[in-house]
């Protein structure tokens, strides 16, 4: 029979927004919760929310969150009697789960040996080919046949050790780079390669297994709109999927979960071909980044049902059918105009004027692991928040979730929020045509600068600011005619501005804008009349940052010193670092001529790479960067003398 246990303190080892999420069903439960957390996160509101929180000494997570030993003595020293993986770091390492148990503690998820089995992406293929479940074979030798290829890392996922090839020439160098990413992520230089389907979508089964025998398909979802092989934009159902083909797939994920004996949440990935057919790509022994969307078509709470299983319950015989469709968006701080550059800094500001009616259930949901004032580091990964809608339809869900993103404040690093809402908002997302490379196919309209409000917000920065000094009379006022006040601003794309209006007897007169007319202005809001339009833009400032928001859209400006200083320029050809992030590797050496756009060294960052290229063609003079060199943002990397200085 299987043993029973009663879960009277959970440890969960991991952070942010993931733990925040078990907790939240912990204390709905009445389950006592304990924290841990590297130094950066002391203040973290996953350890703020916690009954009791262990310190893991350091920054990286190799020093904290990776550490097993320091996890379990941190569960042992708090009196917690079970561990939740969450996801990431640990959650599916089959060595990890079995110390949990060792150490007498109840294990929140699925056999080490099921872990185990699906650790390894080639042997989990061996695995399913021989329970009768489609999968992909990888290709021993690649030919020019096989093109398109992608390389993957067998020991790991998240996008990391992966590259698309699309040339045998390139073959041998991405195999290199994908070997190094994937052995200083996952501890296995192991990659192999399998056929790549440009217009493949990415459909995955939530499964749900008690140590009873029964197996649940909980649902499905469409998690095809992905950046770097990473998942962006998700939702469930999946659409447009034939009921036989969504059948098939059910099938085949619950004979993946009976293959390996699954007990716990998981979910079974699939590669969806434009013709119906599908082929297994993996297993996340563990609860996905995504799970909300099925929570809230099925109201289900899957982490109660995880939390129940591991006590020894019985499920159901059938999950319950899904109702409506829901729709989640990962909000990352990252300028995706910039290759998907992360963003580093404070958070200011984290608003979402619509809450979520239930937790589980109908309307608008944010899951976030940040708060205002958090800082935002290169130790972790970029993902902010998670938001979720609900509605009867698909078409609603996406209009629902697109205008929570568009109104929501959010003050701090760059985010790919408006690339999020045009997705949501574009032709061929609604009408369903969906595949892995969505965000690339369309990601020049989708990242395209938007000057709708620009001018108007910084008239607006100015009005504010006017407003903040302002003495018995408005600034700029005068009873005869002046020079007009001057205000500078730099706008998050680097173009600068510049504001000029007097406030006169008559009203404002703003340079540029001949028919806009001041209604209000204090500190945080500016009111303007532009023709017979009126609109209300909210300013708040934070030092030099600027940012308003408006019906126009968002705006992060900086304000500049009145007069430019001279003295401030960047050499000629000096490459500085477009991030905080630790130097993984050079590719290129001092004296060696190099072409714009030629990779010169590799930075990590928020547990992804980044190439880091030549400004120009040239010859790399100075190299500053060496391997495992901690670097701040913009400190000197490199320097390219032009071929051509004149040019420059």
């Amino acid at each position: 029979m299987p043993s029973t246990a009663s879960i009277g303190n959970l440890l969960v080892a991991n952070r942010g927004e993931i733990a925040r999420r078990v907790f939240r069903t912990c204390r709905e439960l009445g389950i006592a919760t304990t924290a841990v957390h590297s130094d950066p996160d002391a203040d973290a509101p996953h350890v703020r929310e916690a009954d009791t929180a262990v310190r893991l000494p350091g920054a990286a997570p190799a020093d904290t969150y990776l550490r097993a030993d320091l996890i379990i003595r941190a569960a042992l020293a708090a009196g917690a009697d079970a561990v939740h993986p969450g996801y990431g770091f640990l959650s599916e390492n089959a060595e990890f789960a079995q110390a949990v148990l060792d150490a007498g503690l109840v294990w929140v998820g699925p056999p080490p040996a099921a872990i185990a089995a699906m650790g390894s992406k080639t042997a989990a293929k061996r695995l399913m080919a021989a329970a009768g479940v489609p999968v992909l074979g990888a290709l021993a030798e690649p030919a020019e046949a096989d093109l398109p290829v992608l390389v993957k890392a067998a020991a790991g996922g998240g996008g990391r050790g992966m590259r698309v090839v699309r040339s045998l020439a390139e073959l041998p160098g991405e195999l290199a780079a994908a070997r190094a990413e994937a052995a200083k992520a996952f501890g296995s230089d192991e990659v192999f390669c399998e056929r790549y389907l440009p217009a493949g979508r990415h459909v995955e089964v939530q499964l749900l297994a008690d140590a009873h025998g029964t197996v649940w398909a909980v649902g499905d979802r469409d998690c095809s709109l992905q950046r770097r092989h990473q998942k962006v934009i998700e939702e469930a159902p999946a659409p447009g999927v034939p009921a036989r083909v969504r059948a098939e797939l059910h099938a085949a994920a619950v004979s993946a979960a009976r293959a390996i004996g699954y007990v716990g949440a998981g979910t079974a990935e699939f590669l969806l071909a434009e013709d119906g057919g599908f082929w297994f790509l993996e297993m996340n022994t563990r609860l996905q980044v995504e799970h909300p969307v099925t929570e809230a078509v099925t109201g289900l709470d899957l982490v109660a049902l995880q939390l129940a299983v591991a006590e020894g319950a019985e499920l159901p015989p059938e999950p319950p059918a899904p109702s409506g469709h829901a729709i989640e968006a990962r909000l990352y701080a990252e300028d995706p105009a910039r290759q998907w550059q992360p963003a580093t800094g404070t958070l200011r500001r984290l608003e979402l004027t619509v809450p979520y009616e239930e937790f589980t259930g109908r309307g608008v949901r944010l899951d976030s692991g940040v708060a205002d004032g958090a800082e935002i580091t290169p130790h972790y990964d970029a993902m902010l928040a998670k938001v979720i809608a609900w509605a009867p339809t698909r078409a609603a869900a996406a209009r629902r979730l697109a205008d929570a993103l568009a109104r929501a404040r959010i003050h701090g690093p760059s985010t790919n929020r408006e690339l999020l809402v045009r997705a949501l908002r574009h032709p061929d997302f609604l009408a369903e045509r969906l595949h892995t490379g969505f965000l690339t196919e369309h990601g020049a309209e989708l990242t395209a600068p938007d000057a709708r409000g620009a001018g108007r917000a910084a008239l607006a920065a100015a009005l504010a600011d006017a407003a903040a000094r302002r003495t018995a009379l408005p600034s700029g006022w005068r009873n005869l005619p002046s020079q007009p006040q001057l205000k500078r601003y730099r706008s998050a794309d680097g173009a600068e501005s510049q504001v000029r209006y007097r406030l006169t007897r008559a009203g404002l007169e703003a340079e540029g804008h001949p028919e806009t007319g001041l209604i209000e202005a204090t500190p945080e809001l500016v009111v303007l009349r532009e023709g017979e339009v009126r609109r209300s833009y909210r300013v708040a400032r934070y030092g030099d940052r600027v940012y308003v928001d408006s019906p126009l859209g968002s705006t992060a400006l900086t304000a500049l010193p009145r007069f430019p200083d001279p003295a401030a320029r960047t050499e000629p050809g000096a490459l500085l670092a477009p991030m905080p992030g630790t130097v993984v590797r050079t590719t290129a050496a001092v004296g060696d001529t190099v072409t714009a756009g030629q990779p010169l060294l590799v930075l990590e960052a928020m547990k992804m790479e980044h190439r880091v290229t030549a400004p120009a063609d040239g010859v790399l003079v100075e190299l500053r960067a060496t391997p495992g060199r901690q670097v701040e943002l913009g400190t000197l990397l490199a320097v390219v003398q032009p071929a051509d200085p004149a040019t420059v």
